[in-house]
């Protein structure tokens, strides 16, 4: 990382590490000490995108880290507001760099159509609340070319044309995060689905999607507390999608007219 590892947040333990097969593997191993718990690392041999999905990154020129945090105050059918809330983190501390960011339900981040970041949350319960919360990472801060057949990724730096400090750019993303964190815990989350409809991508408009019967038109309706997307089509009819069920489009997938 390009900025000594020391910070000031007395709420944060940050653990740095040149090379492992996935920052959450190991931060899974660790015990809670401090409100968060982050594992970063140079190069990860086995990062994890949705659906099994590899993630590429390039050693040393993104952000691939994973989160570790015992939230409170929140049950399993309303564990969507933390995926919301780290969205909303990195969305408005990239926003600070460059305009257009986005959240593609349900955590994916977008910079128009191209994806600049993703995240993997994996939650374990107790009872019907949500006792461990891993949160893995990656976001394409300066990279500046791209090899696997992901269709549509970009960097940061691509976008701007400038090199960032990743660790500056950590530390504020970390910050922000805390503070949704803190709107949860007093059982303020009206702000942040508020802001998360505002931030969606293709949050307006008719737009190409595919499902397990084939290519429609919709429009994004709303989202429900548990995380399912409702698409109203071109018939005016709902459709309720559960993650991993519906599919966007992308343009120069999408079929003509």
């Amino acid at each position: 990382m390009e900025k000594d590892l020391e910070h000031p947040c007395p709420w944060l333990e940050l653990i740095p590490l040149d090379e492992t097969d996935s920052t959450s593997n190991q931060i899974k191993l660790l015990p809670i000490r401090r409100e968060m718990t982050v594992v970063t690392a140079e190069y990860q041999t086995k990062g994890r995108g949705q659906q099994g999905n590899s993630w590429e990154s390039e050693r040393g020129m993104n952000l691939v880290f994973s989160i570790l945090i015992s939230p409170k105050n929140v049950i399993a059918s309303q564990q969507f507001i933390l995926s919301q809330a780290i969205s909303l983190a990195i969305k408005d501390t990239l926003s600070a760099y460059t305009t257009d960011i986005c959240i593609k339900w349900p955590n994916d981040i977008y910079w128009h159509d191209q994806k600049l970041g993703g995240i993997l949350i994996e939650n374990e319960l107790c009872g019907k609340r949500i006792d461990r919360c891993v949160i893995g990472i990656g976001l394409n801060i300066n990279q500046q070319s791209f090899t696997s057949p992901a269709p549509n990724p970009i960097s940061l730096a691509q976008i701007t044309g400038k090199r960032f400090d990743r660790q500056e750019v950590l530390l504020q993303l970390l910050s922000r995060f805390y503070q949704y964190l803190k709107l949860i815990e007093q059982n303020d989350t009206a702000p942040i689905v508020a802001d998360y409809h505002q931030s969606l991508y293709r949050a307006e408009g008719l737009h190409a999607y595919r499902d397990e019967q084939g290519l429609f038109m919709a429009a994004i309706d709303h989202i429900e507390p548990i995380g399912t997307l409702c698409l109203k089509d071109e018939s005016g009819n709902l459709r309720y999608y559960a993650f991993k069920e519906v599919k966007v489009v992308l343009p120069h997938l999408e079929l003509p007219n």
